[in-house]
């Protein structure tokens, strides 16, 4: 009976009845499901905070197989320096009720269970969903410890990954290059996002005559998805018509949403929250004409990858896995305001253009479904468990 531990950076919330509940769809219970093709048991510590009301945004994440073990609900690195005893007492008692271990990587938590791995000469694999490097770069979070903890964080997960057994990265190429896997490692790539054929449109976009609808769809939490610089661009465009709208929550929402009355184009911005449903969101991705990610650091962008499957052009910026989804033509430098602005008035100038790279991206987004994605999964679930030296749940046999 193979039981596999998962440590997560997210965090969600314990409610009065309880249950689990994630603030997004990406955490919720069909996620964690997931690694129950090949585990009996699926176990996840994170961050959870307990609560008297659960927002009724909230989806339900634990479930048939798959518990949380819940860890104190820390923000920033100084209130990790007041709970990190308290945590590296519970994931000792925890990683006792395991045999498989799997570390969502970068993540503090994962990097405190990575040392006790080690230390007891356990073997464990590592999901690689981001760089550190980027996301602790400057102008993505404001601490005074910013620097200090981007260089340690990179340090900690490149010696993650090449002590790791088994590694899988959400881009083809670009994390490999700055974080390889051990020479004896198994090896492979997958984005956890999850497009099944309804996530699609059968065909292209052809008619782009009167666009003016740009769409950000991602997390307001921090600000390395560049929600400022999408903001502080349309201000300088040209096309005075243009409407944005912000999709996600976060404790930088007030902030962006002061940016944007400073710079005069609040009346232009919608800011609709988090969206409850994949439904709604592609809602909101049918509803626009143009994707917007100008991000400072990324893995591999889902929402993007959202946006390319319902026909959307997209600009992106030159970072993380982006150049891996866009042509050099549609991105921009990280952080430069006046260059988006530029591409911005450029696509929605451009019909034809923006018709091209409808085609393109759909096209591209198919390369994404979740037949391909899930045998990769299940794959590197495989050879986990079988390194592990655990035995695969009935049908789901290791591989040899």
């Amino acid at each position: 009976m193979a039981k596999v531990l998962i440590t997560l950076a997210g965090r969600l919330v314990r409610g009065p009845d309880g249950h689990v509940y994630a603030p997004t769809p990406t955490l919720a219970l069909p996620f964690w499901t997931r690694y129950r093709s090949v585990f009996d048991e699926v176990g996840v510590t994170c961050r959870v905070m307990t609560v008297d009301s659960v927002p009724p945004s909230m989806i339900r994440a634990d479930g048939d197989g798959v518990s949380f073990h819940d860890l104190p609900s820390f923000v920033g690195p100084w209130q990790y320096v007041s709970v990190r005893r308290k945590v590296v007492e519970i994931l000792r008692d925890v990683l006792d009720r395991y045999d498989v271990f799997c570390l969502r990587v970068p993540c503090w938590i994962g990097t405190l269970a990575y040392r006790e791995l080690r230390r007891r000469g356990k073997a464990f694999g590592v999901e690689v969903v981001g760089d550190p490097w980027d996301s602790l770069a400057p102008g993505a979070v404001k601490s005074l410890t910013r620097p200090f903890v981007r260089r340690s964080a990179r340090r900690e997960l490149r010696r993650q990954c090449q002590d790791a057994c088994v590694a899988s990265y959400v881009t083809r190429e670009a994390l490999q290059r700055s974080y390889p896997s051990g020479p004896d490692a198994f090896a492979t790539h997958y984005s956890s996002i999850d497009l099944g054929s309804e996530s699609f449109v059968e065909t292209p976009r052809t008619d782009f005559s009167e666009a003016q609808r740009i769409v950000f769809v991602g997390t307001l939490e921090v600000l390395y998805k560049g929600q400022d610089v999408l903001i502080q661009a349309l201000a300088k465009c040209q096309w005075n018509d243009i409407k944005l709208t912000v999709a996600g929550d976060g404790r930088c929402a007030e902030e962006l949403q002061s940016l944007a009355n400073s710079l005069g184009v609040a009346d232009r911005i919608e800011f609709t929250g988090m969206l409850a449903s994949s439904q709604d969101v592609r809602a909101a991705l049918d509803n626009a004409d143009l994707f917007v990610l100008p991000s400072r650091q990324e893995g591999l962008p889902r929402a993007m990858i959202e946006a390319m499957a319902r026909g959307l052009p997209c600009i992106g910026s030159t970072v993380g896995g982006i150049p891996e989804l866009l042509p050099a033509d549609d991105m921009v430098e990280a952080g430069d305001v006046l260059g988006l602005a530029r591409k911005i008035d450029e696509y929605l100038g451009d019909a034809k253009r923006m018709v091209r790279a409808s085609a393109r991206n759909l096209e591209t987004a198919r390369q994404y479904h979740a037949d391909i994605l899930n045998e990769r999964r299940r794959e590197f679930f495989r050879e986990l468990c079988r390194r592990s030296g655990t035995t695969a749940v009935a049908g789901t046999e290791c591989l040899a």
